[in-house]
């Protein structure tokens, strides 16, 4: 098979719709030889930032000298920006081969796209002898593909509401589904702050001698007013006290998923792994996460320049964040947003944070059965918002409207769909994954 192959073979798998369940990456992990068996892993759940605590953990590991698997979902616009090891992604040769063999071994076998990505990703990085994989879920946790490894740590992001109609509609069941990754006996870290998911990590971690490590109680972090941040680890972290340290990106929330950086790191010191002070302040300053409030210029043949922020913010907690950020961090004369989203998130709740910040909206459809019209996104805009509204189903022709309407000193914001930043990240810097 070749590259090409696969992504049909892949594409195909689409028709077939979420499927929670352990079964059939466990058989298939079977008939392969457990490459997962081989591998140490940080395993990473939670409802928001957990591409963004992998990329870093991977970043501070890869400086100190370690060879890192990362594997995150969903993808930008191609599908080798899942697997990566250090700040290279899989090649397309690579990916053909091991597709084929998961086909071969599969025969008439069906499985999910997540299913295969995750069986693909295990079988690199075991044949690519990594020292380490940064492993996200895909959703939830207990039932997610990815809970098939015994890592050497756990890491349990923010929880808020995302993906009801699949975790569950109270914040206690969506944390009891992130909760299964937890392993007898393995560290846990939380960023789940809210009571009510605390609450139940808490009694899981309980349940199963996990040792259980809470931002905010085992460690927390201070703001400085020159934008920088202290953090501080309590006794079980060693006392490790860091001042003065910078994120790599603007988020309110930034520090919030650094801090479970920096814990999570501490605790793999305390298992052996070398890393110094200078890898963990350089890796938080340096990392690269695309499309997670990333910001940048593109100057036109013209001289003309355009300032551009895209952000992945999808669910109300997400959205919430940025709106905070955009009132705080970054100046501009007016807001265009260009915003695309899926019709089963709380486009209400988004579109009541977004609002008051926006000047002119440029509603477009992503990619996908489950994208919201435009005029959906119009109808759910508070009443009392008087800015401008333009809709427009083509993205490309969306993103020129966008254009059009932003000034130098004007910001041009593009979220609500990770579907939709793919597109017009790909539009305006290329490929990611080249």
């Amino acid at each position: 098979m070749t590259y090409l192959d696969v992504l049909a073979h892949l594409e195909a798998l689409q028709m077939h719709k979420i499927k929670l369940g352990l079964e059939a990456m466990e058989s298939f992990l079977a008939r392969v030889d457990h490459p997962e068996r081989k591998l140490a892993f940080v395993h990473v759940a939670g409802t928001n930032g957990k591409g963004s605590v992998c990329s870093a953990l991977a970043e501070i590991l890869t400086l100190a000298g370690y060879r890192v698997g990362v594997y995150t979902s969903p993808h930008l616009s191609s599908v080798r920006e899942r697997f990566r090891i250090g700040r290279d992604y899989i090649d397309e040769r690579a990916f053909a081969e091991l597709g084929e063999r998961i086909c071969t071994v599969l025969g008439e076998e069906k499985i999910t796209y997540f299913e295969f990505t995750t069986a693909l990703g295990l079988l690199w990085f075991a044949q690519s002898e990594v020292d380490v994989v940064m492993f996200e879920t895909g959703m939830g946790g207990r039932l997610d593909a990815t809970n098939v490894v015994t890592p050497l740590l756990s890491v349990i992001t923010s929880v808020s509401m995302d993906h009801e109609a699949y975790l569950g509609t109270t914040l206690a069941e969506i944390a009891r589904e992130k909760a299964g990754i937890i392993k007898p006996g393995v560290a846990v870290v939380s960023g789940a702050v809210h009571p009510e998911a605390a609450a139940v990590i808490a009694r899981v971690a309980g349940e199963r001698q996990a040792p259980l490590y809470v931002l905010r109680q085992e460690f927390d972090y201070t703001r400085n007013p020159d934008g920088s941040w202290d953090w501080h680890g309590g006794a079980a972290l060693g006392g490790l006290a860091l001042e003065q340290l910078r994120s790599s990106r603007e988020s309110q929330a930034q520090p919030d998923n650094d801090s479970l950086v920096l814990a999570a790191a501490q605790l793999l010191r305390q298992r052996g792994f070398a890393i110094g002070v200078e890898e963990l302040r350089r890796g938080l300053a340096e990392v690269k996460w695309p499309g997670r409030m990333e910001y940048f210029e593109v100057t036109a043949g013209d001289g003309r320049k355009s300032r551009y922020l895209l952000d992945g913010a999808h669910n109300p907690d997400g959205v919430k964040n940025l709106a905070e950020t955009l009132a705080t961090r970054f100046p501009r004369r007016r807001l265009v947003a260009l915003w695309g989203a899926m019709v089963d998130k709380d486009l209400r709740a988004t579109m009541e944070s977004m609002a008051p910040l926006v000047d002119t909206f440029v509603f477009t459809r992503p990619a996908g059965e489950r994208a919201a019209s435009p005029g959906q996104l119009r109808e759910v805009l508070p009443p009392s918002w008087r800015g401008q509204v333009i809709c427009e189903d083509d993205i490309v022709l969306a993103l020129e409207k966008a254009c059009g309407e932003a000034g130098e000193e004007d910001l041009l914001l593009v979220a609500g769909s990770l579907y939709l930043l793919g597109e017009v990240r790909r539009l305006l810097l290329g490929e990611l994954a080249r």
